[in-house]
């Protein structure tokens, strides 16, 4: 099981990851695309890599707005695999 991480590290980790807040009991980002299409787009390529890192995120999907929240359920809150997802999705968002 993943180790969940202290309040200073979750804040380490947002600094430097654009577009994401929180704290220890869960992260998340909001995108607004362009259309719905490319809205549904990204979150097929999110659902890729997750699915290739056995690690998913909730996904709220509202017209153009995409909300990704991060969370490791099985350790109670936020650790080093939801850091490592929100950085390939922002990779994926550009």
């Amino acid at each position: 099981m993943a180790d969940v991480l202290g309040s200073d590290d979750v804040a380490t980790a947002l600094a430097r990851l654009a577009g994401w807040s929180g704290d220890t009991d869960g992260i998340e980002r909001s995108v607004t695309a362009p259309s719905f299409l490319d809205g549904i787009r990204l979150v097929a390529e999110v659902a890729h890599v997750a699915e290739q890192a056995d690690h998913h995120p909730d996904i709220d999907i509202r017209w153009r707005t995409v909300t990704f929240r991060l969370s490791t359920h099985s350790a109670g809150g936020v650790t080093d695999k939801d850091i490592t997802l929100a950085r390939q999705i922002n990779d994926l968002i550009g």
